[in-house]
């Protein structure tokens, strides 16, 4: 008995050493072959763009294609559900925006993935500052007079949404400035933003990139960035909370995942690699007139960061009542 236990020990441990040997020369030789990387988003977004040239550099590095391919819909479902199932060797790479990870848990009764399990976090990439912007004729000319009109004028301003993103993020200011509006929405940002212009709505959250151009014109007006933060592209545009509106905070930002079973190997191996593309100098130049701002992480630190909004997501939506399905 006592030969044959060790018998089974010898033949346990030399599987051991075979798996971590195949898994060590696997991350050698990464990437061996194309990569495909999966965005939620159709061609021509900011996520899609800094996905196609941070690939692009990350392919003329590795002397390997990265094929961008876009599969949209679904509050990005259907993309992270595609990234989740797939094989867990490396070659299928998920871009994803902070939303699928810490609030459509909440907000869909049934996902076709686990946000916390499925995937093994690679980096962030990017942070997209959103603005808070009002047509010209709202009496407002920072975040907490909006605030404080809102709550004088429960139900008279419009916002419009164009995204789950944009209405747990006005419904969020509108519940810290504790009133509410009248919700619009949108399918895209385009229609969203021509109609604050004609001020059929009185008040949206979007990118600042997208909304920039019209506050320089004077048709629009911004009040402040919706981020913890000031935006290093945009720093003389205040916080929410700077104004005067505590405790009201909504970060943007983009990441990359790979499926949950991915060696540990493979993802420093890839890690490394989009690090190295997207803070190349040709890369931030490309992607700086997005307004998008390139950052990077450690997947221990993305793990952190989304498992805290996570956390903290559940909490405001649950009270805020605010359910897609």
């Amino acid at each position: 008995m006592t030969s044959q236990r060790s018998t089974a020990g010898l033949f346990a441990a030399a599987a051991l050493t075979l798996a971590l040997a195949c898994t060590s020369a696997l991350a050698d030789t990464y990437p061996a072959k194309p990569i495909k990387l999966i965005v939620p988003f159709p061609p021509g977004g900011s996520a899609d763009l800094v996905a196609r040239v941070v690939g692009q550099k990350m392919a003329e590095n590795t002397k390997q294609p990265v094929i961008v391919e876009n599969r949209p819909g679904a509050d990005t479902i259907i993309a992270m559900q595609a990234v989740a199932s797939a094989p867990p060797d490396g070659y299928t790479v998920g871009y994803a925006i902070g939303s699928a990870l810490t609030m459509n848990p909440t907000l869909y009764s049934k996902l076709p993935y686990d946000a916390a399990k499925d995937f093994a976090p690679v980096t962030l990439i990017v942070n997209n500052p959103l603005a808070l912007v009002v047509h010209p004729s709202v009496p407002a000319k920072t975040a907490k007079e909006l605030a404080d009109y809102i709550k004088a004028n429960p139900d008279k301003l419009f916002y419009g949404q164009a995204n789950i993103v944009a209405k747990v993020a006005t419904e969020a200011f509108a519940a810290a400035a504790g009133g509410k509006m009248v919700e619009v929405p949108y399918k895209g940002s385009t229609q969203n933003v021509q109609d604050l212009i004609l001020g059929r709505v009185q008040v949206a959250i979007e990118p600042v990139a997208t909304v920039l151009p019209y506050v320089k014109e004077g048709k629009l007006r911004a009040l402040a960035v919706t981020d913890s933060q000031r935006s290093k592209a945009f720093p003389d545009l205040p916080t929410v909370a700077e104004t005067g509106v505590p405790g009201y905070a909504f970060s943007n930002w983009h990441a990359i995942l790979l499926p949950a079973a991915t060696p540990k190997d493979v993802v420093a191996k890839l890690q490394a690699e989009i690090v190295k593309a997207a803070r190349d100098p040709d890369v931030a130049a490309k992607v700086a007139p997005l307004g998008v701002e390139i950052v990077a992480s450690t997947p221990e630190e993305l793990q952190k960061r989304a498992a805290s909004e996570r956390e903290h997501w559940a909490k405001q939506i649950k009270a805020m009542g605010i359910k897609v399905d």
